[in-house]
């Protein structure tokens, strides 16, 4: 170990600890997932011009909101859009939704693995592959219709589906309990990072180079971090050929028992029955509800309802998303800060981070759907409002590592695997409301989303602990009481506290 720690020095004065690399390398496995995931929301504005009628021209005419607002540096007359392919909303709804078909099947196979192999190379592979199916995207698109384009979309969600499992057994391994709310934070918080770059930079991509030029760009780039990843990163600390002899003890302190080596088999029955687990599954339901909405529709409300055009429009889309970075990782530190502190508990920083993530961006939307045409009120109460839901991360997201860390990839399977089904929903539920793209639809849609996120959120509020679980060391571990249960000890500490 003392050859570790040499090597390491010979870098510099100090190396950055191995589990903020994996950190930061974590956090651009999310970017990149859903730079791939997302972009499509804004090129598929470009792909299909105006959301044609399904009448066999694709730049149909979208002047049928009597209170639509007016069309920047365009002419009176017929406001029209070219698009490549003449495909109606409901089919576009479903091409957006299709993506989570796949997402879904492979979370808890991903959970699974990820415990009995470790992280690392479920979550590389599974990058890898939504990379070569980001590659030949535009393939399918163009020669195979959109069933073809489906079908690969579905492939993407597939191999996407191992991410946050993956993601949740590393974490587990390497992060202790006091730094999981900024260094959790960070990693996850790639899906805002992602989905700014995803819409700031595609409208740029689109109109420097075409819309193919979109997934040619991202499916490369996640490429590229498949490679680094798989050769700096690994799945445990101890596993790990250069990490210091004092980050190896620091982790053994921090972590002790409550990850081990050898798992136990995993307590399906226990699980099955855990009520602040399905708690979080609501909370995980409601807020992918409202943040799937965002990430699939913002662009098709900035230009349904404000007409942007498709460089503005991936701009304006991404200024969201950076304000809710910002309160991530903010909100992180803050709840680091009241934990060690001891100001609040683990449960009640969960609970309390969760419902700003939940209330506030509900309530934004909202306010933002009778802003009517006023873009600065609308670009600004969804910058303000929906901001605050990256103080859902140190919330509910990280609540799952609170459960059972033994069992964190399997616990993010299910309730990310479930809570996808919101991103199924979503995209056909905004179809088919908004098929007229006129203000007054787009706001019923805003309205579901305030119902779902508001009552999940009751329903999280009501079930949620930051207590490890019994279950976390097997069905065997039923019968630690609750104060062993609150301190996170395991059963083989407890045993070795009562002979001492």
């Amino acid at each position: 170990m003392a050859e570790k720690s040499e090597w390491c020095r010979r870098l510099g004065k100090a190396c950055m600890p191995q589990r903020h690399v994996l950190a930061i390398m974590g956090l651009l496995a999310v970017v990149n997932a859903y730079t791939m995931r997302i972009s499509l929301s804004v090129a598929i504005v470009s792909m299909v011009g105006n959301l044609g009628r399904g009448d066999g021209n694709s730049s149909a005419i979208i002047d049928r909101d009597p209170n639509s607002c007016p069309y920047p540096d365009i002419v009176e007359g017929e406001k029209t859009i070219e698009g490549e392919f003449d495909w109606d909303t409901e089919t576009v709804g479903i091409i957006l939704g299709s993506f989570y078909w796949g997402y879904i099947f492979t979370h808890l196979p991903g959970g699974i693995l990820s415990e009995k192999w470790g992280g690392k190379y479920l979550l590389s592979v599974g990058i890898l592959s939504t990379a070569i199916f980001t590659l030949v995207s535009p393939v399918a698109a163009r020669y195979g219709g959109p069933s073809w384009f489906i079908a690969v979309r579905v492939l993407m969600g597939l191999g996407e589906g191992t991410t946050f499992p993956a993601l949740n057994a590393l974490l587990a391994q390497w992060i202790p309990v006091e730094e999981r709310g900024f260094w959790g934070t960070l990693v996850f918080s790639g899906s805002q990072v992602g989905t700014i770059v995803g819409n700031a930079l595609t409208g740029l991509l689109i109109e420097a180079w075409g819309w193919e030029s979109v997934f040619y760009f991202y499916g490369g780039c996640a490429f590229i971090w498949f490679i680094v990843f798989t050769l700096i990163c690994y799945s445990r600390p101890d596993e790990h050929p250069y990490i210091t002899e004092e980050e190896l003890e620091y982790l053994n302190e921090k972590l002790g028992d409550t990850v081990s080596k050898d798992i136990p088999p995993i307590p399906w029955k226990s699980v099955a029955m855990s009520v602040p687990l399905w708690g979080l599954v609501v909370a995980q339901i409601g807020h992918d509800w409202g943040f799937f909405t965002l990430i699939t529709d913002l662009p098709l409300y900035m230009k349904d309802v404000l007409h942007y055009k498709v460089g503005k429009n991936g701009l304006v889309s991404s200024l969201p998303y950076i304000a809710m970075w910002s309160v991530s990782l903010s909100s992180g530190l803050l709840a680091d800060w009241l934990l060690k502190k001891k100001y609040l508990s683990t449960t009640n920083v969960r609970k309390i981070f969760t419902t700003v993530a939940s209330v506030l961006p509900a309530v934004g939307l909202l306010a933002a759907s009778y802003a009517g045409c006023n873009e600065i009120a609308v670009v600004t109460i969804f910058c303000v409002f929906i901001g605050f839901m990256g103080a859902f991360y140190p919330g509910m997201k990280v609540n799952a590592l609170d459960l059972s860390p033994n069992y964190a990839g399997l616990l993010m399977a299910i309730v990310n695997g479930i809570g996808s089904l919101s991103g199924i929903v979503t995209p056909y539920v905004a179809g088919v409301i908004a098929k007229d793209h006129t203000a007054e639809q787009w706001r019923t849609v805003f309205w579901i989303v305030f119902a779902v996120m508001n009552l999940t959120n009751l329903v999280y509020v009501l079930t949620a602990t930051g207590k490890v679980q019994p279950w976390n060391w097997g069905e065997n571990g039923k019968d630690l009481n609750n104060d062993q249960i609150e301190r996170g000890n395991s059963k083989k500490a407890i045993e070795m506290e009562t002979k001492a």
